[in-house]
C-alpha cells in the first residue's frame, strides 16, 4: 500500500504545481513582485539594524568573487554568523531567510539548521565544529527597486543563493539542503528526518519501475560518495542519463513531477512558478531520472533527475548511508545568470 505521507506530499505539490495550464500559467505579475518586494523589505530591515562593523563583514559588491564562492560544508566564511547577531536582530535575519522560501522550505531549512545541535552531541567534540549559530548572512549589490542585487544564507548543509533584478526577476538556486543524520535515531528527537520527501519519492519511483525500466536507470549499484557537481559554480549535465520520462508510465511520471516539484517548491509558489514553467516548456519527455545504489531504506544510494534546463543530485552514503546531500540547479539561471541577461535586454545600461 502507498505510503500515506508520500501520497500527502504528491497532493500538495500537485495542488501547488499542477501540470494543468490554467495552475502551471504564471501567478499576476503583481503578485511575483509583491513577495520580491518583502524580500527587499526585510533585506533593508535588517540590514538597517546592523552596525558598521557588521554591516563590513555582511555586505560585498554585487560583482564580487565571493558571490560565487558557494559551499556547503564546515568551513570558514565569509559574511554574517548568527552567532555575531544581537538578540533583536535574530528576528529580522529569520523574516529575511523565510520570506523566498515556501512553508516546506521553512520547516526544511529550520530543521537542519537545528541538527549541528545533535552532532555536537553525538560526536562529543571529534568532528569538525558544530554550532547552528555558525550560518552566514552576505549581501551582494545594495537592496533595490531597480537595480540587481542579491544575498546568501550558508552553513554546514545550507546554502541557498538568491538573485533579484528589476524589482520583478527572481533566482533562487543553486538550492543546496543536506541532512546529517538523516534520520535521527537516538534521543528526544528520534525520527526526525529533515529531508524525508526527497529520499522517500525518490525510492517510490525507482521501485516501481519495471525490470526492463530498472535496466535503463540504474547505471551502478554502488552508490557515489557525493553528488557529482559538489559546489560547482557552473552546473553541467550529467552522464548516464537514465530513463527518459516519456518511457513511465502516467503513475510514474506523476511521482517524478512530484519529486522534481518537492525540490522547486523550497521557494514560495509566487516566485517558483516560473522555473517550472521552463521545465513544462523543455518538455516533461525529455526529463531523465537516474538511479545508482540500493532501493532499500538502510542502503547507500544515489539519484538524479536532469532536463535541458535543470539538474537536481541526491545521494546517501556517509555516516552509514544516513547523511543527505540534495542539490537543485539551473544550467541557465544559477546564480540568476537568465534574469540578469534578461535585465540587461529589456533596460539597457550605459557604458
Amino acid at each position: 500500500m502507498p505510503n500515506p505521507r508520500l501520497l500527502l506530499a504528491a497532493l500538495i505539490a500537485a495542488v501547488l504545481f499542477s501540470s494543468d495550464p490554467t495552475l502551471v500559467a504564471a501567478p499576476p505579475a503583481k503578485e511575483a513582485a509583491a513577495a520580491i518586494h518583502e524580500i527587499r523589505e526585510n533585506a533593508e530591515r535588517f540590514l538597517a539594524s546592523l552596525d558598521a562593523t557588521q554591516k563590513g563583514k555582511a555586505t560585498f559588491e554585487f560583482k564580487d568573487d565571493e558571490r560565487l564562492n558557494w559551499h556547503f560544508i564546515p568551513r570558514e566564511r565569509k559574511g554574517l554568523s548568527f552567532k555575531e547577531l544581537q538578540p533583536f536582530q535574530r528576528p529580522l535575519a529569520l523574516a529575511l531567510i523565510n520570506s523566498p522560501l515556501s512553508h516546506r522550505g521553512q520547516m526544511k531549512t529550520a530543521a537542519i539548521m537545528s541538527l549541528e545541535q545533535i552532532l555536537l552531541e553525538l560526536e562529543q567534540g571529534k568532528g569538525p565544529k558544530r554550532d547552528s549559530d555558525l550560518y552566514f548572512l552576505s549581501f551582494f549589490g545594495t537592496p533595490s527597486k531597480t537595480q540587481t542585487w542579491g544575498w546568501r544564507i550558508e552553513g554546514h548543509h545550507l546554502a541557498m543563493n538568491f538573485t533579484l533584478a528589476h524589482g520583478a526577476l527572481f533566482s533562487g538556486t543553486p538550492s543546496f539542503l543536506g541532512s546529517n543524520p538523516a534520520k535521527v535515531k537516538t534521543g528526544p528527537r528520534a525520527g526526525l528526518r529533515a529531508l524525508a520527501e526527497e529520499e522517500d519519492l525518490g525510492r517510490q519511483l525507482v521501485k516501481s519501475l519495471t525490470p526492463a525500466q530498472s535496466k535503463q536507470t540504474i547505471f551502478t549499484n554502488t552508490a557515489p560518495k557525493d553528488i557529482f557537481t559538489s559546489a560547482d559554480r557552473k552546473a553541467r549535465q550529467l552522464e548516464p542519463h537514465g530513463i527518459l520520462a516519456a518511457s513511465l508510465n502516467p503513475a510514474q511520471l506523476d511521482n517524478l513531477k512530484a519529486l522534481v516539484r518537492e525540490y522547486v517548491g523550497r521557494v514560495r509558489p509566487e516566485l517558483a512558478t516560473e522555473s517550472m514553467q521552463k521545465i513544462e516548456k523543455a518538455g516533461w519527455k525529455n526529463v531523465q531520472f537516474a538511479w545508482a545504489g540500493g532501493v532499500e531504506p538502510g542502503q547507500g544510494h544515489y539519484y538524479r533527475v536532469q532536463g535541458p534546463t535543470f539538474l537536481l543530485e541526491y545521494d546517501n552514503v556517509q555516516n552509514d548511508n544516513n547523511h543527505i546531500h540534495a542539490v537543485w540547479r539551473d544550467f541557465n539561471g544559477d546564480f540568476g545568470e537568465d534574469i540578469l541577461a534578461q535585465h540587461y535586454s529589456e533596460a539597457p545600461h550605459g557604458k
